[in-house]
């Protein structure tokens, strides 16, 4: 049974055990920054539970302007709750319950609930191969990113909400 709930601080480290698993190396946000965000913004940290387990989460923050390779935003620098532009930091599910369509649940979610916090955008950065996964949820590519986060290349999408 699937059961979404917002993040709490004793979550930290079970999302912070699945983030590392799921990215590669300096993809991954540290425990710290997994803390932060939830002590910060549990708002919009959404966990996944399956069978009473957390097995995902997704978590963001809130932005009058968005500039998606601000790394300090990734720190919650700028959030203001109230801002109408949602950016997102990391959608992970754990790699051993992925490919169960976890991850379309987990997004249908939280798109519905920042609809309802009156968000008007979801801004978000993913890899070359999840560009494709990202349009099926209804985002909409936008650019190349010149953020180099983790050492790698990324991709701008967008959902107008």
């Amino acid at each position: 049974m699937i059961e979404f709930r917002n993040a709490q601080p004793s979550d930290a480290l079970r999302c912070f055990e699945i983030e590392t698993a799921a990215y590669e190396g300096d993809e991954a946000a540290t425990l710290e920054k997994i803390s932060k965000r939830i002590e910060i913004y549990s708002q919009g940290f959404l966990i996944l539970e399956l069978e009473g387990m957390i097995v995902g989460f997704v978590n963001c923050g809130c932005a009058h302007e968005v500039e998606m390779s601000d790394e300090e935003f990734k720190e919650l620098v700028g959030h203001d709750p109230d801002a109408p532009n949602v950016v997102i930091m990391s959608v992970v599910v754990d790699p051993t319950q992925q490919g169960k369509g976890l991850s379309r649940a987990l997004m249908d979610e939280f798109v519905q609930r920042m609809r309802r916090m009156n968000k008007v955008t979801i801004h978000l950065m993913c890899k070359d191969h999840h560009v494709p996964l990202y349009e099926k949820f209804g985002y909409r590519y936008l650019q190349p990113s010149t953020s180099d986060h983790g050492g790698m290349d990324w991709h701008e999408m967008s959902m107008s909400l």
